[in-house]
């Protein structure tokens, strides 16, 4: 594998991204995960300190899980413009539906383990608060808040590493369970580094965008006047996180495209090494 062949297959990907019906319908898409991401924040508005752990964590375990559905789709309309076949938009849709719903169960075990670490949490929290005892728990089971947070931020990580490493296979090669497990792990354990580089390559133009939006939003959210009311401000935060959804379209497009470009040209290195 060589700096050309990476290069080669970042101008392609690029070169795919910026297509109209490709960024509607991915903004479509990135504003229904706004509205989940705002929807949790304003319930966590009022919410204890147990309670408003679950609801930070959890949009992001469902979000995860819309945006590898939408992302085998992209990576099916990619294929074929690749191959320079008549692209149909709504025949691959339908196509995709068994596949994507079959993808969308993969998102399930890790929202039960979280729910797990984070019963776990509660029985930590509801030791602490026995009177007269509870500062004895809380000091003897230090290590306990800091292991199960750090499990749920674990979970995140894989939860979004699928959308990279799972997302390709799944689009090119089908949902069959024991054949992706074994894909998946076969990609992992080849070239480790190579898979963590291309990985970054397709990730840092969102996390250079998204860092841009996210302070600028910061910004706007601390110079303008808050709303006191949980429904305006709720309608505020979604009303904010429209540009922000399609200004981020380009670079999520571009994330899929490259990661199938990556599994493809991972493939391709493999097989050729095989034969030499």
């Amino acid at each position: 594998m060589h700096l050309e062949n990476v290069q080669f297959i970042f101008n392609r990907a690029f070169s795919h991204t910026l297509s109209k019906k490709k960024l509607l319908g991915t903004s479509m898409v990135l504003l229904l995960c706004s509205l989940l991401i705002v929807f949790f924040r304003s319930l966590a508005m009022n919410a204890g300190a147990w309670m408003r752990l679950s609801l930070v964590f959890l949009p992001i375990f469902l979000c995860a899980g819309v945006l590898l559905a939408m992302g085998i789709i992209l990576i099916r309309i990619y294929h074929d413009e690749v191959k320079q076949k008549p692209v149909k938009y709504w025949n691959i849709i339908y196509q995709s539906l068994d596949v994507v719903l079959g993808a969308s169960y993969l998102s399930i075990p890790i929202i039960l383990s979280y729910l797990l670490l984070w019963m776990l949490l509660g029985i930590f929290f509801l030791l602490n608060s026995i009177p007269g005892i509870g500062n004895f728990f809380g000091v003897i089971l230090a290590f306990a808040p800091f292991l199960l947070n750090l499990g749920a931020i674990l979970l995140c990580i894989v939860s979004v590493s699928t959308l990279f490493f799972v997302a390709p296979v799944i689009a090119l090669k089908g949902d069959n369970r024991m054949q992706l497990a074994e894909l998946v792990a076969r990609r992992c354990k080849y070239k480790l580094f190579f898979n963590l580089l291309l990985a970054t390559i397709a990730a840092l133009p969102l996390i250079l965008l998204g860092g841009v939006l996210t302070i600028t939003a910061f910004i706007t959210d601390a110079t303008s006047i808050p709303c006191q009311e949980p429904l305006y401000a709720m309608i505020q935060w979604f009303i904010m996180m429209i540009p922000f959804a399609i200004l981020s379209s380009p670079a999520v497009i571009f994330f899929f495209n490259f990661s199938a470009e990556s599994y493809v040209l991972l493939q391709k290195s493999k097989k050729s090494e095989s034969l030499s």
